[in-house]
């Protein structure tokens, strides 16, 4: 059905596209053509404007113009194949037009142009308003290549489908949320605090954490965020993330929370709940790609850099970060706690409580290129010190707890340390990052937190 459709968002303007041909040609006879070309121009305003498309039941209007600008993007490569037929036909004599003079000849391929032209930019114009996954990049290198033959094809092809992947996927999971919407399956007992790691920030209008809230929202999840510094020592982070507990059993009444933390968080919330005496109001603890052993790589660096050199990038990430909301900064607290000897000691002087339920996880990148900058040019240096890793953590770093979850999914990318919190908003073929929070949340549900 889809291929049908498709077939004939096609066919109308490839016919109209061909109009004078039919119109001018010696060989070709159609009756009432005037009222043909009249009723296909019809056709093609109808099918530009609203092209048949094969995704069914879909949710937002964001998706639905995605979809539509797949469609035309889709009928016009088609169209333009079939044309591209037409001409050569007429150029070796197939089709008869020796008697054309050059003005039949401009028309008819003003014509083709014409139509050809504004099915395409009807869909790019559309994918390129309404698709995320698009990006900055794919968006610089279609303009770039817009005008380069053949290549021009290749880029389009790779718009086409990062567009038509999106709108198919954010249309079944908008589905999937509304089909267990009743469910609540992120309704837990006590409400999630989610903490950020190192060298970030709650920003209010750029979520740390990507598109995951929402989608535990979608399912009943009630959200508090850490609001601590981006960087600071593990016992200076651990402080504020106890304050901001007691702020907010006080506030709700809640009793307790169950934590997400990410990176340094997670050392941060052990430290609140076992050394500052957090744990009464603390559920569970789960962490994300945390580097509870430390890095071996941050040793090195700490070691191998002077110490002139590092107070200096230290001084110019703090005042920056004094202008985006810091308070007290500590760049080099916030690195030095983060090394495998800094971890050691604070494993030894901090153990895990009784009746806080803990668990981790943890992801792999593959291949150097299977992350995002700079992530992907640090892959293969913590290998050498960390082994596999996701970027920044190596993989015995990220267990601690009860149980633990490794994320290595099938392909050659892998999941990196941006990844896992979907910092870049980006769909990745064989992980579904907000769908993995959502069962992990679930997960706490059931077993009563």
């Amino acid at each position: 059905m889809k291929i049908l459709k498709r077939t004939i968002n096609a066919l109308v303007p490839w016919l109209l596209a061909n109009a004078y041909l039919l119109a001018r040609c010696p060989a070709i006879h159609i009756p009432l053509l005037p009222l043909l070309v009249v009723v296909l121009t019809a056709l093609y305003v109808v099918l530009l404007i609203t092209p048949l498309t094969g995704l069914k039941d879909i949710q937002t209007d964001s998706i639905r113009r995605c979809q539509r600008g797949c469609e035309n993007l889709y009928a016009f490569l088609i169209a333009t194949v079939m044309a591209s037929a037409v001409l050569i036909c007429m150029i070796v004599g197939v089709i008869d037009v020796k008697v054309w003079t050059w003005d039949n000849w401009v028309l008819y391929v003003l014509t083709a142009v014409v139509v050809l032209a504004v099915q395409f930019w009807v869909g790019i114009i559309r994918i390129y308003l309404s698709s995320r996954q698009l990006g900055i990049k794919w968006r610089i290198i279609g303009i770039l290549c817009g005008m380069i033959p053949v290549v021009h094809l290749i880029v389009l092809g790779k718009l086409l489908k990062l567009a038509s992947s999106e709108a198919k996927f954010e249309n079944q999971r908008l589905i999937t949320d509304r089909d267990r919407q009743d469910g609540q399956v992120c309704a837990t007992r006590y409400p999630l605090l989610m903490v950020h790691g190192v060298f970030f920030r709650d920003f209010r209008y750029l979520n740390y954490w990507g598109r995951i809230p929402a989608a535990l929202e979608a399912n009943g999840a009630k959200i508090f965020y850490g609001n601590h510094q981006s960087a600071a020592s593990v016992a200076d982070s651990g402080q504020e993330i106890a304050d901001r507990i007691k702020e907010i059993v006080q506030e709700t009444g809640c009793g307790k929370v169950n934590i997400i933390a990410h990176s340094k968080g997670g050392l941060d919330s052990r430290y609140a709940i076992s050394k500052l005496g957090m744990a009464p109001y603390v559920a569970s603890l789960t962490t994300i790609n945390t580097p509870h052993r430390g890095c071996e790589f941050a040793d090195y660096l700490l070691g191998k850099i002077p110490q002139p050199q590092q107070q200096s990038v230290a001084n110019a990430y703090n005042a920056a970060l004094k202008k985006l909301g810091d308070t007290n900064p500590d760049f080099i607290a916030a690195v030095t706690d983060l090394t495998a000897s800094a971890c050691a000691e604070l494993n030894r002087t901090v153990p895990d409580p009784q009746g806080v339920y803990i668990q981790s996880t943890g992801s792999c990148m593959k291949k150097p290129s299977g992350g995002r900058f700079p992530l992907n040019t640090t892959n293969a240096f913590v290998k050498y010190f960390d082994g596999e890793n996701d970027g920044l953590v190596g993989y015995e770093s990220f267990k601690w707890g009860s149980n633990f979850i490794y994320l290595k999914p099938e392909g050659d990318r892998g999941i990196s340390h941006g990844d896992v919190i979907d910092l870049n908003r980006e769909n990745i073929d064989t992980f579904d990052v907000r769908e993995f929070y959502v069962n992990l949340v679930s997960d706490l549900k059931r077993r009563g937190y």
